[in-house]
């Protein structure tokens, strides 16, 4: 939701179920709640039944002994990421959590959650000690954070687990799979604090139907995790590349683990990946109607008058508009279901 206050759900809230977001004049308040939640303006509810079921279901094509990364960042793509956190944990396949930044694991850890937690972003030097103190998996993808966090580790008297980032073909954080980049891996093994606990890249094109390039990428990584283990006599303990789509639609590339993001919450990754029922989006926006209206043909309705009644036509107000989070790209082709009925949002979006 946009903006406003959040109330967190306090320590031993509902583990599964739902959980509402209330949409008030202060903006999202979040609250969680085992039956239908009392309606005001709107409420977002978040469905962790579904939420487990589609971990279930991707995990089923895996390779046996595959683990799942659930990606959690951006507070769970917005559904709510410690809840999630907390409903997912005690599943077998799930080995970690995967999040963005400091602040996101560190709030996780802080709130209770007990797995691993991996940023598999960039991380600031002064967060370090802190995340070390909170047993935080880090990326490392350069030869001054391997050193300084090395440092920071060493002053905590700590080892600290890292994955490495490869660089396949997304060009953008990583290192490159060539001979630098094996001098950038056998920096992390000397590093006496550190343990190198996983390498990974990010497929960028997974989410079309010519998987050509996903392959390539694929390829890649493969070749260069193979130099790793037998030019450095060193045994990768979890090897990760797959996201999302390519779980669903290259299972067999998942290796050690994968990292479910988007397709986590019932969303396919793009519409060229066919999920083929696999996924139950989580998400649902729920408000009620305050106002009906009926008018003659010809009347215009909204701004711009975008929406002119062919007949006469009965119009009804829905108390939600893009202040809400809304997405006001929906103005003139966004649907409702209405007592089950999909019905057309003909109108331009007002706030």
């Amino acid at each position: 939701m946009n903006g406003g206050r959040q109330r967190t759900i306090e320590q031993g809230a509902i583990q599964r179920g739902t959980i509402a977001r209330e949409v008030t004049g202060q903006g999202a308040m979040e609250r969680g709640v085992t039956d239908q939640a009392a309606i005001k303006r709107g409420v977002i509810e978040v469905d962790l039944t579904a939420i487990r079921e589609n971990i279930t279901n991707m995990s089923k094509g895996l390779p046996a002994g595959t683990g799942v990364y659930a990606v959690i960042k951006a507070d769970g793509y917005g559904h709510g990421a410690l809840p999630i956190g907390r409903a997912l944990e005690d599943m077998e396949c799930i080995r970690g959590f995967a999040v963005a930044t400091a602040e996101e694991a560190l709030i996780l850890r802080q709130s209770g959650i007990v797995k691993p937690i991996l940023i598999i972003g960039f991380c600031f030097s002064e967060d370090y000690r802190q995340l070390i103190e909170a047993d935080i998996e880090l990326t490392v993808f350069d030869e001054e954070g391997i050193i300084e966090l090395n440092r920071c580790a060493k002053a905590s008297n700590r080892i600290v687990r890292v994955h490495i980032k490869v660089d396949t073909g997304m060009n953008r954080l990583g290192i490159k799979p060539d001979d630098d980049g094996l001098r950038m891996v056998k920096a992390v093994l000397d590093a006496p604090n550190l343990c190198l606990f996983g390498v990974f890249t990010h497929f960028a094109r997974a989410d079309e139907s010519d998987k050509g390039f996903t392959m390539e990428q694929r390829e890649r990584f493969s070749d260069f995790t193979d130099r790793i283990e037998t030019k450095l006599h060193y045994p990768i303990p979890v090897k990760h590349c797959a996201n999302s789509a390519a779980i669903i639609e290259l299972p067999e590339v998942g290796m050690d683990a994968v990292r479910a993001g988007i397709a986590l919450y019932g969303i396919e990754p793009s519409g060229e990946v066919k999920t083929e029922s696999m996924l139950r989006p989580a998400l649902s926006f729920r408000s009620h109607i305050v106002f009906l209206k009926t008018v003659e043909a010809g009347t215009p309705v909204g701004y711009g008058g975008t929406f002119c009644a062919p007949r006469t036509t009965t119009i009804a107000t829905i108390p939600i508009g893009y202040a809400d989070g809304y997405p006001r790209s929906l103005s003139n082709v966004g649907h409702v279901l209405l007592r089950g009925r999909k019905d057309p949002s003909k109108v331009r979006l007002g706030m």
